[in-house]
């Protein structure tokens, strides 16, 4: 167990203090009432220096007894001999609860209703007068002691419960999202690889256009949340890669509310909708086909909607969903948890939908935390 700082130590204390000296106002005035019970009549104020004084000696001897029992709890398993030196230290715990109440406060004579001078009267009176009520005190405090210990110990087994499974979920994430950087240049360079001996000056603009895209996403870093318009120029040079590949057969629109684009998106959470709108809709049917991207902001919510015109294998219910999909559902359920969810679906036979709801995250703190990671990648 590490040393105590002092500033710990001063905490400790300083909590004991304010403990123990307000339970001993209480007790000052149980003494006042209970001498008003016999017919004695104390002043008030003798009672709470008398009740003080005992409350403060027993909270100069409260944080060495958490800090002892913090230290050898893990002796106690050894149960018999943890119990005996348990036991043992009643001895020193009431000859220095005696002995500091005996510092701070000159003896209490009920009968002459004064303090007297500590000469001639020795803290043993004051072990003779209350040791019940002093080992009574101290076993409380080795029981309060114990349970502190049990409490610190379970928060810091939930904290590094936590963290591990942030520091999984963090894993996870960059997991993902290495899966989809490969998959999406995988099938980006097999596009390539069809044009290089048909129309090699196009192969050639889709190669320097796509190094610009790995550049790009390389920036990014391992920032988790982008800017929805930095998202959307990205998604908008993919899909000029994309139409240098399939010419007019693709026709691109957007549709973006202008207020959306200051929200934070996760990074690359819209190009594998839209690559497997293009994949399963344009690129695997003879016919022209279109893509739209539409992105709505309302109160606490963005919406953002990937459609497309069906192919013939989606059309016969063989298309697919695929990694980049199943990934970006997983990302969502990690980032959000149940805040956000992706649905896939038909329409009308002819169109297919994918949409994204997650929170709308805008504010000014999560802005410059990305402005700071864009800035040092």
């Amino acid at each position: 167990m590490p040393t105590p700082t002092i500033r710990q130590i001063a905490r400790a204390y300083a909590i004991s203090l304010l403990v123990w000296c307000s339970l001993s106002l209480l007790t000052g005035w149980q003494y006042r009432l209970f001498d008003e019970s016999i017919n004695i009549h104390s002043s008030l104020l003798d009672m709470l220096r008398l009740g003080e004084a005992r409350g403060l000696s027993f909270a100069l001897l409260t944080p060495p007894i958490f800090y002892l029992v913090r230290r050898y709890i893990a002796h106690s398993k050894h149960r018999v001999l943890y119990i005996a030196a348990s036991i043992a230290g009643i001895v020193p715990f009431v000859a220095l609860y005696a002995g500091l109440h005996w510092l701070l406060l000159p003896p209490w004579n009920a009968v002459l209703q004064r303090y007297v001078p500590r000469a001639g009267h020795s803290p043993i009176e004051l072990i003779q007068s209350g040791f019940a009520d002093q080992i009574t005190i101290y076993l409380a405090i080795v029981v309060a002691a114990h349970a502190w210990v049990y409490f610190q110990r379970a928060r810091e087994e939930e904290l590094e419960r936590y963290e591990y499974q942030q520091a999984l979920v963090a894993s996870e994430l960059q997991a993902l999202k290495m899966e989809i950087h490969p998959h999406f240049l995988f099938n980006t360079l097999h596009g390539i690889s069809t044009l290089i001996d048909e129309e090699p000056r196009s192969a050639k603009k889709m190669i320097v256009k796509l190094s610009g895209l790995l550049r790009t996403a390389l920036n990014r870093g391992g920032s988790d949340l982008v800017l929805l318009e930095d998202e959307l120029k990205f998604i908008q040079a993919y899909l000029d890669l994309e139409k240098m590949r399939l010419g007019p057969r693709l026709t691109v629109a957007q549709r973006v509310e202008p207020a959306a684009g200051q929200l934070l998106v996760p990074q690359m959470i819209l190009q594998p909708l839209v690559e497997n709108a293009i994949r399963h809709g344009i690129a695997a049917s003879r016919d022209n086909g279109w893509v739209e991207i539409s992105v709505e902001r309302f109160d606490a919510s963005c919406r953002l909607t990937v459609r497309n015109s069906i192919g013939a294998s989606e059309r016969d219910g063989h298309g697919g969903t695929g990694v980049g999909l199943h990934n970006t559902e997983t990302r969502l359920k990690h980032l959000y948890g149940d805040e956000a969810r992706l649905s896939f679906e038909l329409l009308n036979d002819k169109v297919a939908c994918a949409t994204i709801v997650l929170p709308a995250l805008g504010s000014e703190r999560l802005k410059k935390e990305y402005s700071a990671a864009t800035a040092g990648a």
